[in-house]
């Protein structure tokens, strides 16, 4: 199918990519856009993420919710400046979707539900003309006789050959690669001189230093969530960490919303010294000086386990964890035990694989790109979503870049091709709908 209305190839569908889908079917008249992905069908890992509760972005004062991006916050502000949590709200809405915020600020949809907002969407973007190829692997440029440029895609036909007019990558990053983020194309981008950060696990979990857990704890612990509780943590440059919340011990170490909060600074700190410690403050709101002086009572012919049940309501798990991380005998000291369940070092050594992650950091290097998220060096190629070199935490933020960033490159698309000679953009994505 031929066409002579310039085109613009999305490679990606998921939010970042069909963000720029949108963009362009609602500003960009007179063209075409084509989304190509490897998978049988769009935004899976947009659907497995909403399983639990689509988390769409949050609801805090806009100087917290900036902060979350640490130091890609001055790069990532005009994007939410241009589509920020406001925009988006206001947008699914316009799907008919409506919205609400939770106690914790995160905003979600009010089914809580990723399918009925991903169909909602799906209409409208075909309706506006918008076309999808899927089972498409794109496997980077070829340069045919006339010197031109076209995308190599395979396919269950074979190989293909694309023209567009403009391109946009919202490939994903380098988690979960059963459901299409596979980071596959750093070493593409990497031959053609693009500046790409080697891709690393974000929102993840951690292995417990040593040995690990030992057979008995892991047995009989891991699954259970860690809570109430306080985590500290001093990184490699100093800063202190503290964070209340709950997190959960797995086979090899923890993971959870609280390790997920912090888990960018414990890669970089492990990475910087080898380890990271944690202070598990296992009993929040307990004063030390009370605290041990419960434990000091005596527990007659009760067990230690039973005396801090009695007293302190430590059960479980984080009786576990004490007998875990403590010897006998700071287990048996009422003053170091109470301590210990006030500071009990955690160290870990490494992060989980990266295919297990939530998230993943690093990816094309801001600086390497224009206002418009163009490659400086590769006109009409543009990069969206969490191939690009950032990273933030659970809670809506995630998502919220990777709507506001295929809703720039989306414009940007559209604006570098009306800024071009007409001639130089000439060509037509040459496929069919999948």
């Amino acid at each position: 199918m031929t066409t002579s209305s310039p085109c613009v190839a999305i490679i990606g569908a998921g939010p970042a990519g069909l963000m720029a889908a949108e963009a362009l079917s609602r500003h960009g008249q007179g063209l075409r856009v084509d989304v190509y992905d490897a998978m049988p069908s769009v935004a899976r890992k947009f659907l497995m993420a909403g399983k639990g509760g689509l988390n769409l972005t949050h609801a805090e004062p806009r100087e917290a919710f900036m902060s979350r991006y640490g130091s890609r916050s001055e790069r990532i502000a005009p994007l939410l400046e241009a589509f920020g949590p406001q925009a988006l709200h206001e947008w699914v809405r316009g799907l008919g979707i409506e919205t609400f915020i939770g106690s914790s600020g995160r905003v979600f949809p009010a089914d809580m539900k990723a399918a009925p907002l991903l169909c909602a969407w799906l209409h409208r973007l075909r309706q506006s003309g918008v076309h999808f190829h899927m089972r498409h692997r794109w496997c980077g440029w070829e340069t045919p006789g006339d010197g031109g440029r076209a995308l190599r895609f395979f396919t269950s036909d074979g190989e293909q050959a694309v023209r567009a007019d403009a391109v946009i990558l919202a490939l994903g990053g380098g988690s979960w690669a059963r459901l299409g983020s596979d980071g596959a194309w750093t070493s593409l981008l990497a031959q053609e001189g693009v500046a790409v950060a080697p891709l690393r696990s974000s929102n993840c979990g951690f292995d417990a230093a040593g040995e690990g857990w030992s057979e008995h704890f892991r047995g009989r612990f891991a699954g259970q969530p860690v809570k109430p509780v306080v985590v500290s943590f001093t990184d490699s440059t100093g800063h202190v960490h503290r964070k209340q919340g709950e997190f959960v011990v797995t086979a090899s170490g923890v993971e959870g919303g609280l390790i997920y909060a912090l888990s960018a600074s414990l890669r970089d700190t492990i990475a910087a010294t080898g380890s990271a410690t944690l202070h598990l403050d296992l009993a929040p709101g307990w004063e030390l000086s009370r605290l041990t002086k419960e434990v000091s009572r005596p527990r007659g012919s009760r067990s230690i386990s039973s005396h801090l049940q009695s007293r302190l309501n430590i059960k479980g798990v984080k009786t576990g964890l004490l007998r875990e991380l403590l010897t006998a005998d700071d287990f048996a000291d009422p003053v170091r035990l109470a301590a210990a369940i006030k500071a009990l070092p955690l160290r870990l050594s490494a992060t989980r694989p990266l295919d297990e992650a939530i998230s993943s950091a690093g990816g094309v290097a801001f600086e390497s790109l224009d206002e418009r998220l163009m490659i400086r060096s590769m006109p009409g190629v543009f990069c969206a979503g969490e191939m690009l070199d950032w990273e933030a935490p659970t809670g809506g933020y995630l998502l919220t870049a990777c709507f506001a960033s295929g809703h720039a490159a989306g414009l940007g698309a559209r604006d570098w091709l009306h800024h071009v000679d007409s001639g130089s953009t000439a060509g037509a994505a040459d496929s069919e709908d999948g």
